[in-house]
């Protein structure tokens, strides 16, 4: 079977581009939550490589599950 980039080959449908619905909501949070969680848990070293300090990683990692990143809003 093959497959191109801008259709299905055996239907003729467009790939999706976006993801919807309640699984996938949830799925983005919980994948948010392993991030903050992640970025908690960073050492002194990491946190200077990507540019943040310790107490920009604490209050990014303590906003609430709800409050996602702007880039995040359709």
């Amino acid at each position: 079977m093959t497959y191109n980039v801008t259709s299905c080959a055996t239907t003729g449908a467009r790939p999706r581009t976006a993801r919807f619905g309640l699984l996938s909501h949830i799925a983005d949070r919980a994948a948010l939550l392993r991030q903050r969680r992640a970025l908690k848990a960073l050492d002194a070293a990491a946190l200077e490589d990507i540019g943040i300090t310790r107490e920009e990683a604490l209050k990014e990692a303590a906003r609430p599950l709800w409050d996602a990143p702007e880039s995040w809003h359709w």
